[in-house]
């Protein structure tokens, strides 16, 4: 097997010059489990710290535009379309992060950015109420991508 990433001189960025520009979108999703009490002050703006789902939805937008920065060989891409959305259950917080380009390769690893930057800020944004409890309910889980698509001749 050929590593992609290791050459006998080290490490590389694989090169993807050669590949064509193709139409792709990754969905993402992750869930963050929260005591009900906290989810009413979400849905009734009462958090201290501001508005949590607004404040979620910037940092993992801003998280997609920095994923290369964050995963070592990751490839700066030209980011077309990112949405962040929430689903509010009366024990969680569903985020789900759509990521779109027109590139030589995939937005996957920026759409899981993008939902663990949002759900990473969420408990950040709560963390004041959540640890009334020790955090013995608070847990980020199911992280994972439930769609990929590419599409040739856009």
């Amino acid at each position: 097997m050929k590593l992609t990433h290791l050459t006998d001189k080290g490490i590389q960025m694989v090169d993807i010059s050669k590949k064509e520009d193709v139409f792709r979108e990754a969905v993402a999703e992750g869930y963050i489990k929260l005591m009900p009490k906290t989810i009413n002050l979400i849905k009734e703006n009462k958090i201290k710290k501001g508005n949590v789902l607004t404040t979620a939805q910037i940092a993992g937008i801003l998280a997609v535009k920095k994923t290369y920065e964050l995963i070592p060989l990751c490839h700066p891409l030209p980011i077309s379309s990112v949405n962040i959305d929430f689903e509010v259950f009366e024990d969680k917080i569903k985020v789900v992060c759509t990521v779109r380009t027109t590139y030589k390769t995939g937005v996957e690893m920026e759409a899981l950015t993008g939902v663990n930057v949002a759900l990473l800020t969420i408990w950040d944004m709560v963390k004041s109420v959540e640890k009334e409890n020790n955090y013995k309910e608070t847990e980020i889980f199911g992280v994972r991508v439930v769609k990929k698509v590419k599409k040739d001749g856009y």
